[in-house]
C-alpha cells in the first residue's frame, strides 16, 4: 500500500513539474515573438494639378514652366499594405496637360525663339500605373494600429494613352485638331521620320503624407513626376517639314504657325513681338529649322486623396 502511494505521488510530482516548465518555455517564447502584422487593403480618390515640361515649358525655368500652364487632374486608386512599411497601389488616372509658347515667352526676350515658333497644345492623359510604396514610419501591427502621420515615398511603372490638339488659325475655323495624324513634322511623308505612338510608358516617383483621419479614413497629398519615354505630349520633337510635302492645308497650316499675326489659343497680337525679334536679328526672322527635340517629355501629378480603409475580416482562433 504504501508503495502505491509513494509511486503516484512521485508520478503527480513530475507530471506537476512538467506542466509548470511547459508554461513558462511557451510563456518566455511567446514574449519573444513579435505579433504578426495583419495585411489589408484601401480604396481612395483624388484630385489635384498637372504640369507639363517640355520644348513649351522647359524644366530649366522651373517656376514659370509649373505655375503658367496648370491644369487638373482626377484619380482613382486601390492599396494592398503588405507590411508595415511596404504596400502596393494600382491607380487610374485622368490628367489633362498644355503648353503654349505665346503664353509662356511674350514679353520675355530670352525666349523668343519659343515665341516665334508659335506652338500651342492641350492632352488629356489616361494613366495606368502600379507603384510600390515604402512607408519611412512604420504602420502598426494591423489596419487600425495606424500612425497619425505616415510620410512616404513610391516609384513604378505607368502606360498611358494620349492624343495632342491644338486650334487651328482663324482662317482655318479656329477649332480644336488632333495633331498626331497630320503628321506635323512629316510624319509618314516619304523620307520623313515614323508617326508617333498615342501609347506610351513612364516612370513615376515622388513623395506623400498620410494623416489618419478616422478609424477607417485616411487623407493623403502626394506629388509625383512621371519621365515619360515620349518627346511629343505636344506634338513638337523634330524638325520642320518641307512645306511642299503637305496637301492637306491644315496639316500645312499647323506644321509652321510663326508668322501668325493672331496667337491662335489666347487670341493676342503677335506682330509688335515679331517685329521686335527681328530687329534684334538685324531685321530678318530666325531661321526655321529645329522644331523642337532634345529630352523627353515630362509631367507632374500632385493629388489630395480620401483614402477608405477596408474593413479586415476578423479571424476567430482555432478550436482545439
Amino acid at each position: 500500500m504504501r508503495k502505491r502511494l509513494l509511486l503516484i505521488s512521485t508520478l503527480y510530482l513530475l507530471g506537476l513539474g512538467y506542466s509548470q516548465a511547459q508554461f513558462r518555455f511557451s510563456k518566455n517564447y511567446s514574449k519573444g515573438r513579435k505579433p504578426q502584422f495583419e495585411a489589408y487593403s484601401s480604396v481612395g480618390f483624388g484630385i489635384g494639378t498637372s504640369n507639363y515640361y517640355g520644348e513649351l515649358a522647359p524644366i530649366t525655368d522651373p517656376i514659370n514652366a509649373t505655375f503658367k500652364m496648370m491644369r487638373w487632374n482626377i484619380t482613382g486608386n486601390y492599396t494592398r499594405h503588405f507590411t508595415p512599411r511596404l504596400s502596393g497601389r494600382a491607380a487610374l488616372t485622368l490628367a489633362r496637360l498644355a503648353g503654349d509658347d505665346y503664353t509662356y515667352s511674350k514679353g520675355r526676350p530670352s525666349f523668343d525663339g519659343n515665341f516665334y515658333r508659335n506652338a500651342h497644345f492641350r492632352n488629356d492623359l489616361k494613366e495606368l500605373s502600379l507603384t510600390g510604396i515604402y512607408n519611412i514610419v512604420p504602420e502598426g501591427r494591423n489596419a487600425f494600429d495606424r500612425p497619425v502621420v505616415v510620410p512616404y515615398i513610391f516609384g513604378g511603372l505607368a502606360l498611358f494613352a494620349h492624343n495632342p490638339k491644338a486650334r487651328t488659325p482663324e482662317d482655318l475655323g479656329n477649332e480644336w485638331v488632333r495633331l498626331q495624324p497630320l503628321g506635323t513634322e512629316g510624319q509618314g511623308q516619304p523620307g520623313g521620320p515614323k508617326s508617333y505612338s498615342l501609347v506610351s510608358a513612364s516612370i513615376p516617383v515622388g513623395l506623400g503624407f498620410r494623416f489618419r483621419y478616422k478609424r477607417n479614413w485616411d487623407i493623403s497629398a502626394e506629388a509625383g513626376i512621371r519621365f515619360t519615354f515620349t518627346d511629343y505630349l505636344d506634338d513638337v520633337g523634330g524638325n520642320y517639314a518641307n512645306p511642299a510635302s503637305f496637301t492637306d492645308p491644315i496639316a500645312l497650316a499647323m506644321s509652321d504657325r510663326t508668322l501668325e499675326p493672331i496667337a491662335a489659343r489666347k487670341g493676342g497680337d503677335r506682330i509688335a513681338e515679331l517685329q521686335r525679334i527681328a530687329q534684334a536679328n538685324n531685321g530678318e526672322l530666325p531661321s526655321k529649322i529645329t522644331r523642337g527635340g532634345g529630352n523627353k517629355d515630362m509631367y507632374l501629378l500632385t493629388a489630395i486623396h480620401v483614402n477608405y480603409i477596408i474593413t479586415p475580416k476578423i479571424k476567430c482562433p482555432p478550436l482545439r
